[in-house]
């Protein structure tokens, strides 16, 4: 079949009658797989054009991302192809010049965008056509100003971010924008305005957030009711804004604003402002004096605002003794004291009576420890559910250290350098939902750290120093979903040590020293276990006997047995997975893993990702049938393996791979009906693999480039290992067409018959085959050679074929009768008029077409003669081919049929024409019966050669018979001397 295509192909398409379908290859970009080639990313490419990075992308793209490339300009109508375009992000390039008509075409774009790139300047019709656009981010270019009219047709534009630019006119800006009535966030930080001095034109009402961070503001100078509307303000990083900026500015509407590092006095800004906010952020204000902290809580009761949100982060607070937060209005939300220089915390004296916080955070301070909160007269923060203490330098945690609040959800204690954590350290805290203690220097945990902790539903002990997990230590932990343990060194799990975790779902062991999987995985998360990491520590098996740790876990769906160290799996049981059926993922990366059985992912019917990259030694020998059940496999990662071969048998049974990632191997080439057989299949990543450029890859060829489905990762960058400067997808296929092979095989079959059926032939049928030969060469002398002269003009009447042992009859006896006694027959004998020097051959065939009659003198001398029967055998077939009657037979002697048997040229004029026979001299035959055979036979002679024919009764044109060929029926009787 495969010879066929290759014989066939070339033809069909030169006649037309093929249509390829070009596949969706690119050439700088990848399509994301499983989303039908609608999201594009064409990312780190070294095209300086845009042209050459997009221009065979397909229409249908919607989501399309180029960054990370050297391009620097963007040409009119670039993406014009590509109508459906939605979303489109040419970020962190080096543009710095966009044509007018770059986007044209593109009606359908919500989403543009254009960060961080080079761009000084911007054509005023550059956004003509983008109607429907939403989201439009210029952020880290070098723009000093907007062209007025930019944004006159971007109608539905609702987020503008403009930062990180050279912007200087406040004025233009707003003036531009000021049209856009969906406008919703404009986002001016990190540029240059010193003012928000506008003309008479306004912001859109419609704008809530407003970002001016990190410019050189030292006045508003804006309208009273410019900010009016705004909800989000964020002035942060204006070092020279005073407070007075604000007198009299209709800020009513603003529920946020950022004051961070301005020269704002938060007393005098409460002062004259009329800002209402329950959501104040006072960050970085300077308010680490306790008066001024005083005097604001104090200005902000006096306006009965209920506070929910409270920042005070990077105040440089050292002490909370006397924090006078008690003279505040009730805080009922947030209180953040992050980036501070807290010491010490203990137990939220300096709250008094703000007992109503839900959330408090003092992160990214110098706290060192946590005392004891259990003693007398203590108060009791309730209401508290979060408490966030990250990035300290917490030490130890004492007793009963969060007693004051034992309604706690979220406790987070993570990077730290917790060394020491009280096995009662965490008591009480019943309703505690998460803790985070990742990041610490644990080394041991008890039974009684968590005995309070039955609500716990996550559990984070990651990069601890943890090595043995002690029986009965997460007995209490009934409702737990989430343990991660992983970074640790974990060495051992004693008996019972993982016991209670009956509603277990997902456990993180990746990074420790486990040597073995323990076996009571299989009895403690029968029904909960879903994800189990494992990768990374030091596994190892030395049977292939081994009893499946996993065997009851049913509805385990992620696996990872990755990266073992230090040297990997190495033996991998093929009975390891049984009873997985439930499964996913597996990941069993970087484990020189010295065999795969073929039984081996039997049991993982529901397998959907595998990955086995860089996962075995040397070259990797795939069994047939190893993936045989993995029918609902979606992605297969088989890279760096050492793969050689690459097979059906291997593959065939994966009918819905969609994703197929075979870098970094070492086959030669890759059958297509391996790959035909992945019916699903579209994302073939064959990188980095030594695919031959020759006629064993010539149907891969044809398949990367023109199958519709299959997008084989940047094809048009894979080289021919033979030379570098060869692509593989328009090497040269032509001679592959002529499958040599195939005729190599049936010439050595021919050749062979030849040379065995050749000495048969020469045995049993060697005068037949020379005369085949002469009778042969004959007709080729006739067509090529013989110029046919008409009937009358030929140079003899009669050729005699004879013996020379008939001689003497025919020089006694014919030659007379024919050209003596007044007859004027000119005959053609072989001793008188042969031409000397030619070929015997030659000169037979130019005397039997020389001549108007043959006439075979025949005896039994003749019949054994050669030459004879080439002569009668050549005259025969000018009366059988060419419809002459040419032939006269006269028979010497008696000779019966038996005797003629194996002359069938012979018997066949036989049959057909009546012959004569010599009536000799002796006393039987009267004398007159020799006169009247030369008679007879001199009529016979001047009859004419050529057979005409005529039409039977039936319509149907036959030969007549020949009046003077049947001379002897008429003159002779029964007793004639015919032959019977």
């Amino acid at each position: 079949m495969a010879s066929l295509m290759h014989l066939l192909l070339p033809v069909a398409v030169a006649l037309g009658a093929v249509q390829l379908i070009g596949g969706y290859s690119f050439n700088n970009c990848i399509a994301k797989p499983n989303l039908n080639g609608k999201n594009v990313q064409c990312v780190n490419r070294k095209a300086k054009t845009m042209v050459a990075i997009i221009k065979d992308l397909p229409p249908s793209v919607v989501n399309l991302t180029i960054s990370h490339n050297p391009v620097w300009h963007i040409p009119s109508n670039s993406f014009a192809h590509l109508p459906n375009l939605q979303y489109l992000s040419i970020d962190q390039n080096k543009l710095d010049v966009i044509d007018q008509l770059a986007f044209r075409n593109l009606s359908n774009l919500q989403s543009l965008n254009l960060s961080l790139n080079n761009l000084p300047q911007l054509n005023p019709l550059l956004f003509e056509n983008l109607n429907n656009l939403s989201f439009l981010s210029l952020m880290n270019n070098k723009l000093k100003e907007l062209p007025e009219g930019i944004f006159s047709n971007v109608l539905h534009l609702e987020t503008l971010v403009l930062r990180k630019n050279h912007l200087t006119n406040f004025s233009r800006i707003v003036k531009t924008v000021s049209h856009l009535k969906y406008l919703k966030v404009l986002d001016l930080g990190s540029n240059n305005l010193t003012s928000l001095s506008h003309s008479n034109v306004s912001l859109p009402k419609s704008v809530t957030n407003l970002y001016l961070c990190r410019n050189n503001l030292y006045t508003l100078g804006c309208t009273l009711s410019f900010l009016s509307g705004i909800v989000v303000l964020d002035l942060s990083y204006n070092s020279k804004l005073p407070a007075m900026a604000f007198h009299g500015v209709n800020m009513s509407s603003v529920k946020m604003l950022h004051l961070h590092s301005t020269s704002v006095n938060v007393v005098e800004f409460l002062k004259i402002s009329n800002m209402n906010t329950s959501s104040i952020d006072l960050s970085g204000t300077g308010l680490k004096n306790d008066s001024l902290v005083r005097e604001v809580c104090l200005l902000l009761k006096r306006r009965h605002i209920g506070i929910k949100k409270l920042e005070l982060g990077d105040n440089e607070i050292k002490n909370l003794t006397s924090f006078p937060l008690s003279y505040c209005p009730k805080i009922t939300g947030e209180l953040d004291l992050s980036r501070n220089h807290l010491k010490r915390m203990i137990c939220f004296n300096f709250l008094n009576r703000q007992k109503h916080v839900k959330t408090f955070k003092a992160e990214h301070n110098l706290l060192t420890s946590l005392p004891s909160c259990m003693r007398q007269n203590m108060v009791y923060f309730k209401s508290l559910e979060t408490l966030s203490y990250r990035y300290n330098r917490i030490i130890s945690v004492s007793s009963h250290a969060f007693y004051h609040t034992p309604n706690i959800k979220i406790l987070q204690l993570n990077i730290n350098n917790i060394a020491f954590l009280d096995r009662k350290a965490l008591k009480g805290l019943k309703r505690l939902e998460t803790l985070r203690l990742d990041n610490n220097l644990l080394t041991d945990l008890f039974k009684d750290t968590f005995e309070d902790h039955f609500n716990l539903e996550v559990l984070n002990l990651r990069n601890n120093r943890i090595s043995v997990i002690f029986k009965w230590t997460f007995q209490n932990l009934r409702n737990l979903k989430i343990l991660d343990l992983g970074g640790n060194k974990i060495s051992q799990i004693q008996p019972s040590g993982l016991d209670g975790l009956i509603n277990l779902s997902k456990l993180y062991l990746d990074g420790n020293n486990l040597k073995t999987i323990d076996t009571s995985f299989y009895h403690v998360f029968q029904d909960t276990l879903t994800v189990l990491d494992l990768q990374s520590n030091q596994i190892r098996f030395f049977t292939e006997n081994l009893n499946s740790p996993f065997m009851n876990l049913s509805k385990l769906s992620d696996l990872k047995l990755d990266g073992q160290r230090p040297y990997g799996l190495t033996l991998l049981p093929h009975t390891l997975f049984r009873g997985l059926y439930s499964l996913r993922s597996l990941y069993l990366t970087n484990n020189k893993i010295f065999h795969l059985a073929p039984e081996t992912f039997d049991d993982l019917t529901s397998l959907q990702f595998l990955t086995l990259d860089n996962c075995c030694v040397g070259v990797a020998q795939l069994q047939p049938g190893i993936f045989k059940n993995l029918r609902n496999l979606t992605k297969l990662v088989v890279e760096n393996m050492g793969i050689q071969n690459f097979s059906k048998d291997v593959f065939g049974n994966l009918t819905n791979l969609r994703i197929l990632q075979l870098n970094r191997n070492v086959m030669q080439s890759i059958p297509v009906d391996a790959l035909e057989s992945l019916p699903t299949l579209n994302y073939l990543d064959i990188r980095n693999i030594p695919l031959t450029c020759t006629c064993q890859n010539n149907l891969l060829q044809n398949y990367t480039v023109h199958h519709p489905n299959v997008q084989v990762v940047y094809l048009y960058h894979l080289r021919c290992p033979q030379n570098r400067n060869q692509s593989f997808y328009n090497f040269d296929t032509k001679v592959c067409y002529i499958d040599l092979g195939e005729y190599l095989f049936f010439t050595t079959a021919a050749v062979i018959f030849l040379f065995t059926v050749a000495p048969l032939l020469y045995v049993k049928l060697y005068w037949k085959m020379k005369y085949g030969y002469y009778v042969f060469r004959s007709w080729f002398s006739e067509q090529w050679s013989r110029i046919r002269e008409k009937e009358e003009n030929c140079k003899y009447d009669a050729f005699i074929s004879y013996n020379s042992s008939d001689e003497d009859w025919v020089m006694d006896q014919l030659l007379p009768n024919l050209e003596g006694n007044g007859s004027s027959f000119k005959l053609c004998l072989h001793h008188r008029d042969f031409e000397l020097g030619r070929d015997i051959v030659d000169n037979i065939v130019n005397a039997v077409y020389s001549s108007r009659k043959t006439i075979c003198v025949v005896s039994r001398s003749f019949l054994r003669s050669e030459w004879c029967s080439l002569e009668i055998q050549l005259a025969s077939y000018r009366l059988f081919d060419e419809h002459r009657d040419v032939l006269l037979l006269v028979f010497l002697e008696p000779i019966y049929e038996r005797q003629l048997s194996s002359y069938h040229r012979m018997r066949k004029v036989m049959l057909k024409k009546t012959y004569l026979q010599w009536p000799g001299s002796d006393c039987i035959n009267p004398p007159q019966a020799q006169e009247l055979f030369w008679n007879q036979l001199r009529r016979a002679i001047r009859t004419g050669s050529r057979l005409e024919r005529e039409e039977n009764d039936n319509g149907e044109c036959v030969a007549p018979e020949n009046k003077e060929t049947k001379y002897f029926e008429n003159d002779f009787d029964e007793n004639s001397y015919l032959l019977p």
